[in-house]
């Protein structure tokens, strides 16, 4: 059975360029079995931040990249009566597509053999559906070395550091890669 790669992007037209990226290195690197492309497929939402640029962002590479498709998951509303900021939308409506992305898998799978599912940073819920499916699935972060040093070193800071951020104004953290940061100026 032939493979493919599945990527999943967060919402929103970073995110959806980064993993696209991603796509075309792989294809670059890894892409050619013989006298065939190795297909790439990219999972979309469809509903939360869609916007005209990402369709004619989609149609374009569609059309310079044949072997990198587009599988649109079903629309979905969120409910956000009840929700207060955007990033808490953002999150409901990836939590809210865990069907949708586990029967996309599942219809990739008849046809090909997914030999990796690649999930944004922000689609945690996708991770689980990897695992139940064995797909060998892995995190794709989408920003830079720095950002991600002073993630990986929160945990540290949690330990350390008592209270909140904004309430520390003489507190400096030193994060590896990147200049000093005073906690007020944390989010």
């Amino acid at each position: 059975m032939e493979e493919t790669i599945v990527l999943y992007p967060s919402p929103g037209l970073g995110h959806v360029v980064s993993m696209v990226e991603l796509g075309k290195l792989l294809l670059h690197h890894h892409g050619r079995r013989g006298n065939h492309q190795f297909p790439i497929t990219i999972l979309l939402t469809t509903g939360f931040w869609d916007t005209p640029t990402i369709i004619s962002y989609i149609d374009s590479v569609s059309q310079a990249y044949p072997s990198i498709s587009f599988r649109r998951l079903p629309s979905i509303s969120v409910d956000n009566s009840q929700i207060c900021s955007r990033a808490a939308i953002g999150f409901q409506f990836i939590r809210l597509n865990a069907p949708n992305v586990l029967h996309s898998l599942q219809e990739i799978s008849k046809s090909y053999k997914i030999s990796a599912f690649v999930i944004d940073i922000f689609c945690t819920s996708a991770l689980s559906i990897g695992k139940d499916l064995k797909i060998p699935t892995f995190y794709f972060y989408t920003s830079g070395a720095s950002s991600l040093a002073a993630f990986l070193q929160f945990p540290k800071l949690d330990e350390q550091t008592t209270g909140n951020f904004k309430d520390q104004p003489d507190t400096v953290f030193h994060f590896h890669g990147a200049p000093p940061l005073k906690a007020i100026h944390m989010p």
